[in-house]
C-alpha cells in the first residue's frame, strides 16, 4: 500500500494504491506512524497513479491536518490534476497551506530546500 524513503533530509512517503474505505483508517495510522519516526523531517506524500482516488484526498487531509499540528512542512506530489484541483479546494481553513506538485522529485527538492532555509 505504501513505502516510504529518506531523500535529501525529506521523509518521502509513497502511497502505491487506493486504500479503499476500509483501507483508510490503516494508512492514516501507518503514514502518521512514520511522521511520528521521522518527526523532525519534512514530508512529501507521493500518490502513484492507482493512488488516485476519494478516499485518498481524506488520508491527505488529515495527514496534513497531523503535519500542522506538529509543526512539521508537508507536501503532496501527483501527476493527477483533477487531484491536485481537488485537494486545493479542500483544504481546510486556518492550516498552513499545502504545497501540491506535479513532480515528486521538485515537491523532494523544494522540501529539503525549505527546511534549510
Amino acid at each position: 500500500m505504501l513505502s516510504h524513503a529518506l531523500e535529501e533530509g525529506v521523509l518521502v512517503i509513497t502511497v502505491h494504491q487506493e486504500p479503499g474505505i476500509d483501507g483508510r483508517a490503516e494508512l492514516i495510522d501507518k503514514i502518521g506512524g512514520l511522521i511520528h519516526a521521522y518527526r523532525s523531517a519534512p514530508v512529501v506524500v507521493v500518490l502513484d497513479e492507482a493512488a488516485v482516488g476519494g478516499t485518498v484526498i481524506s488520508v491527505i487531509l488529515r495527514t496534513h491536518r497531523l503535519c500542522d499540528s506538529l509543526g512539521v512542512l508537508m507536501s503532496v506530489a501527483t501527476q493527477s490534476a483533477p487531484v491536485r484541483r481537488l485537494l486545493e479546494a479542500r483544504m481546510g481553513a486556518g492550516l498552513t497551506h499545502l504545497v501540491i506538485h506535479a513532480r515528486a522529485d521538485i515537491a523532494v527538492s523544494a522540501a529539503a530546500l525549505a527546511a534549510a532555509a
